[in-house]
């Protein structure tokens, strides 16, 4: 009997044994869950000959075990008088990291403001440091220029926002106008709310706020050109249709554009999974529907993206869109994890810093990439809680 009892005891801890082992592969194949491995987060990085990547701040917020979507650390950046100011979602904060003494590397972690609600895209202009929260847009200044924002200063410009699903919201301000992206409340779906999966636009105040353009499921990442005053925008596709569709996308923004989701992707091809109407042609064409500007590799979440306005790097950079992908997790071999480059004549995508996906585990991940004074890259990196700087020295 006893000797019954010991081999039901073995098969059961084999059962369970194999049970965590499945759970785990499916886990890292099918919801992007890897171990990070910690470190200078530089190691192994690969650029273009003649570039340096260096970590500008750290100890921003980390994670152990990576999952799809936002990790804890850094997000969102600007520079404003030579200073670098980042968003930090998960502690509530907008921080500055002053390089008092031109070592390239930040002195401390400097609270601007703090106690808010997922704060995430940040952007100055006449005097106001305009914020996006989950559930608003906030506008503060800082007159005496100590460096934190006055409080009683502080006027929210779009309030009640909605909350759930994609929860970032990216601000700029662009022409003396605010601009506002924000994601889907779901996969793919139709959404009852229009502010939802779109750009909206409004004065400085807040006031006559409008869509600006529709069908765009997650643009975290909004760069207008220095030349043409163009927008441009990430897109992040939608999940479940396999490891290579859809793309995910660089598109051109154009106000009343409406650039698919949910019913079309990519170029302007029709989703079928979601909406399976019979139809004669090509519905997403024959509505107006406006197709990708550039396809990327499905999954790999791009978020942040700046043109290249500097002059330090070589000439064949100048004007070249520099994309960060974060990473993909509804995909059983990787992508990701990266920051690319593309020639705005060609629209031909090149890898330009890789290294950060190491077979099943991760050291980063790329969110936002602006161009410094001095004309390096400022890369910020939510899951290492790293700030990367990323400079020419040949």
């Amino acid at each position: 009997m006893s000797r019954l009892l010991s081999s039901q005891r073995v098969w059961w801890i084999a059962f369970v044994f194999i049970s965590i082992l499945v759970i785990l592969v499916l886990s890292a194949n099918y919801l992007g869950v890897r171990p990070t491995v910690t470190g200078s987060g530089v190691e192994g990085i690969t650029l273009p000959e003649g570039f340096v990547i260096d970590v500008y701040a750290e100890d921003l917020g980390s994670t152990l075990l990576s999952f799809g979507g936002p990790s804890p650390g850094p997000r969102m950046m600007m520079i404003k008088d030579g200073l670098l100011f980042v968003s930090i979602p998960n502690k509530g904060m907008i921080a500055i990291l002053p390089d008092r003494n031109d070592d390239n590397v930040a002195d401390k972690l400097q609270v601007f403001i703090q106690d808010l609600d997922y704060p995430h895209g940040i952007d100055y202009y006449d005097g106001w440091y305009y914020i996006a929260e989950e559930s608003r847009v906030i506008r503060v200044r800082d007159d005496d220029e100590d460096l934190v924002a006055d409080n009683g200063s502080i006027e929210v410009l779009i309030d009640n926002l909605p909350t759930g699903g994609h929860y970032t919201r990216t601000v700029k301000v662009h022409d003396g106008e605010l601009y506002l992206s924000m994601g889907s409340s779901c996969n793919v779906c139709d959404e009852s709310n229009k502010m939802r999966a779109a750009i909206s636009k409004s004065d400085l105040d807040g006031s006559n706020l409008t869509v600006f353009a529709s069908g765009l499921r997650n643009s975290v990442g909004l760069a207008f050109h220095p030349v043409t005053g163009e927008l441009y925008a990430t897109e992040n596709g939608r999940d479940w249709l396999g490891d290579n569709t859809p793309p995910d996308e660089i598109n051109l923004i154009v106000e009343g554009g409406n650039y698919g989701w949910p019913d079309c992707y990519g170029k302007n091809i029709f989703d079928t999974d979601f909406n399976n109407s019979e139809y004669i042609g090509n519905p997403c064409n024959d509505s107006g529907r406006i197709p990708s500007l550039i396809d990327l590799q499905a999954h790999s979440a791009p978020l942040g993206l700046t043109f290249y306005d500097g002059d330090m790097f070589p000439e064949k950079y100048q004007g070249d869109l520099f994309v960060c992908f974060h990473g993909s997790w509804n995909r059983q071999e990787p992508t990701g994890y990266k920051i690319v480059n593309i020639d705005m004549d060609t629209l031909q995508v090149n890898d330009f810093a890789t290294g950060w996906l190491k077979a099943a585990t991760i050291s980063g991940r790329p969110v936002d990439v602006i161009v410094a004074d001095d004309g390096s890259l400022f890369v910020s990196d939510d899951n290492a809680g790293k700030i990367y700087r990323i400079h020419y020295a040949d």
